[in-house]
C-alpha cells in the first residue's frame, strides 16, 4: 500500500506540473525578474534548459511514466504477492527514476522506495 500511495502521489503531481509547464507557464516561479538573473553570466551552467518549459515538460512526462507503473506494479503486486521481488525490483528502479522530476516532491519516490524495498525484504506465510 506504500507503493502504491508513493506512486499516486508522483503520478498526480506529475500530471500537475506537466500540465503546467506544457502550457508555456513561467519557470521563474513566480519571482519574476528577481531570478532572471541569478544563473547568467559565468555562472550559465544549465546553458537555456533551465529556462525552457519543454525541458521541464519533458522531466514531469518521464516521471509521470514512472508514477503509472510504480501504481501499476504495486496493483499486481497486491494481486500476486508470490512475485513480490520482481515487483519489489521495479517499484524500486522507477521510484528511484522518478526523482528526475521530484518524483512528486521527493515524498511520493521515497514512499515508492520504501514500499518496494518492504516487497523486497518480506516473507511470504507458507
Amino acid at each position: 500500500m506504500i507503493s502504491l500511495v508513493g506512486g499516486l502521489i508522483v503520478l498526480i503531481f506529475s500530471l500537475v506540473n506537466a500540465a503546467y509547464f506544457g502550457s508555456g507557464a513561467s519557470t521563474s516561479g513566480g519571482f519574476g525578474s528577481l531570478m532572471q538573473g541569478a544563473m547568467d553570466g559565468n555562472h550559465n551552467f544549465m546553458g537555456t534548459y533551465a529556462s525552457s518549459t519543454g525541458f521541464f515538460t519533458a522531466v514531469s512526462v518521464v516521471s509521470l511514466v514512472c508514477g503509472v507503473i510504480v501504481v501499476i506494479a504495486a496493483l499486481v503486486l497486491r494481486i500476486h504477492p508470490q512475485e513480490h521481488v520482481m515487483w519489489g525490483i521495479v517499484i524500486v528502479v522507477f521510484s528511484a527514476v522518478s526523482f528526475v522530476g521530484m518524483g512528486g516532491y521527493f515524498v511520493g519516490a521515497t514512499f515508492g522506495i520504501l514500499g518496494g524495498a518492504l516487497a523486497l525484504t518480506y516473507k511470504p506465510i507458507p
